[in-house]
């Protein structure tokens, strides 16, 4: 931002860096994806094979290896923990901040870029899926590496800096594939046909320096992708036409949301920045004319927005994280129009973001009454205090930065209400350890770590426990239950027990043996008299050994 040494700038990104990965270690992983993309790159490093990944050592090709590979060499360096499984969410999440700054600056100026990359670091779900071990933020980063790359290279007049910024961009592209697949490619390839027939203007086309990138986007994702189809000739069918067409197109995963879905997921992972969002998107579509030849990054930025959107939105399957890729192009516009905006202006819409940080408070006051079960009942006004204080320290940044904007004192109005949003968002965040152990397995694998050797078989019984795996270092034999390993064991069907009938054969037939299932299912396994020992039980699992 104008107005700040050097060094004071650097103390401010150090500031921002120590409350962003404050809190990556203080979490226990919770089901199902931390505890998914946790324990796939640990059975990376304990079996040595990266090349085919596996969850529960059955075969898992839903995505590809790049996060995996990441999480893995964290594992291989520094150990297993909380902060190693999400180093790699927590470090492109952050990187991804520095370029929102470093493209804002070369695209709109400085002060446009210090803006986007505070409005980045401080909206709601870029803050919370960035500390959250999910794929997401992964591929949007790259995703905006590649969109930035294209961007800088079509506002580049010299034909070398022109060429080195495509290649950046045919670069991110390929790890953005590397991350979750072909949405890497085809999502921005989509985007910008779009804009060129929006434009009438396909002399981008001729600007895309298409031999030496497809050549190094090829050289970045070839090699792996030849690598597990010689390993395993079925990938093919299942990554590129299950995960790539069946999953967009059907309703299949149970992840059909209506067509509405995402419009208060959106409204909501802006904040605080809701109203700025919609006032900048009708700025920009209503003032983002140039001349004929020039390259429009806003309008390309828009248009990959709105893309995005509308792209997940008519998807059969919907999760909020897929609206991730939106902020960064958002962030952007929003810094640039903020440029210009008065102070009274920014204060008007800020000012109804007060009712926001008072419904935060409303809401820790008031969690204990969300409870439905009794363990809800005892954990949840646990929480209480953390929501309380995340709504308490949104309530005085803004306050603090709107009496800034009565001043007119924008920049450091907008940099104490990024402060105050991300440390209420961190916040808000780490007070869910309190009840963490309601979607976690942290709590059993220390009950019964005493009885778990790796010569003793354990089986999971009509269920599976995502994080469990990673918790006691070990997987487990399925016991007539398969969801997302279904895959899996078609493929090798001898790493399961298909029924319960069964299990109770194999489990007369070990001298020793462990086994989780839900609570609900023990006493009909009492039933066919299966000599069983409880070391574990709580309203959800029951862990028995065989005495």
């Amino acid at each position: 931002m104008t107005g700040l040494s050097p060094r004071q700038a650097l103390w401010l990104l150090c500031a921002f860096a120590l409350i962003w990965f404050s809190n990556l270690d203080y979490r226990t992983l919770v089901k199902p994806d931390e505890g998914r993309y946790a324990e796939i790159p640990r059975e990376m490093v304990v079996s040595g094979d990266w090349v085919t990944p596996r969850l529960n050592d059955l075969k898992y090709f839903e995505k590809p290896p790049l996060q995996y590979w990441a999480t893995a060499t964290a594992y291989s360096l520094f150990g297993e923990h909380h902060w190693t499984a999400r180093l790699w969410t927590g470090l492109t999440g952050f990187a991804g901040i520095l370029l929102v700054w470093f493209t804002g600056l070369r695209l709109y100026g400085r002060e446009a870029a210090g803006y986007a990359a505070l409005l980045l670091c401080s909206s709601l779900l870029y803050v919370l899926i960035g500390h959250i071990n999910t794929l997401d933020m992964g591929v949007t980063f790259f995703i905006t590496l590649g969109i930035s790359g294209l961007l800088l290279a079509q506002v580049q007049a010299n034909q070398k800096k022109q060429r080195k910024w495509m290649l950046v961009a045919w670069a991110g592209m390929a790890l953005a594939v590397l991350s979750k697949g072909l949405m890497g490619l085809i999502l921005p390839g989509t985007a910008l046909l779009i804009y060129c027939a929006v434009q009438r203007d396909f002399s981008v086309m001729k600007r895309m320096h298409w031999l030496p990138g497809l050549l190094l986007f090829l050289l970045i994702t070839v090699p792996w992708f030849a690598l597990v189809m010689k390993a395993n000739p079925e990938f093919f069918e299942r990554f590129f036409i299950y995960e790539h067409v069946t999953r967009f197109t059907t309703k299949e995963l149970g992840r059909y949301q209506p067509w509405y879905y995402f419009i208060p997921i959106l409204l909501a992972g802006a904040l605080p920045w809701t109203i700025l969002l919609l006032n900048t998107l009708l700025r920009v579509i209503r003032n983002s004319k140039l001349p004929d030849g020039m390259f429009n990054t806003q309008r390309f930025l828009l248009i990959w927005a709105v893309f995005i959107y509308v792209f997940f939105s008519v998807s059969g399957s919907k999760l909020p994280s897929y609206l991730l890729p939106m902020f960064p192009a958002l962030a952007l516009l929003m810094g640039n129009y903020m440029v210009w905006m008065k102070s009274d202006a920014l204060y008007r819409q800020i000012v109804p973001m007060l009712l926001v940080a008072l419904g935060w408070i409303g809401l820790g006051l008031n969690v204990g009454r969300f409870a439905d079960n009794p363990a809800q009942a005892v954990l949840y006004p646990q929480y209480a205090p953390w929501l309380i204080a995340a709504g308490l320290i949104l309530l005085s940044g803004l306050w603090f930065g709107l009496r800034l904007l009565r001043d007119d004192r924008k920049q450091p109005a907008v940099l104490v209400l990024a402060l105050a949003s991300l440390l209420s968002g961190q916040i808000g965040l780490s007070g869910y350890e309190t009840v963490a152990r309601l979607r976690s397995a942290r709590h059993i694998a220390q009950a019964i770590s005493a009885e778990v050797k790796p010569s003793i078989p354990f089986y999971s019984v009509l269920t599976y426990e995502q994080t469990l795996p990673f918790y006691l270092k070990r997987t487990f034999t399925l016991v007539q239950y398969q969801d997302e390993m279904a895959y899996g064991i078609l493929q090798e069907p001898q790493r399961w027990i298909p029924t319960v009938e069964e299990f109770v054969k194999v489990w007369a037939a070990k001298r020793e043996a462990l086994a989780i299932m839900p609570t609900n299912i023990y006493p009909k396994l009492l039933k066919l008299e299966l000599p069983m020992t409880i070391i574990f039980q709580d309203a959800q699992h029951t862990v028995v050994k065989k005495p």
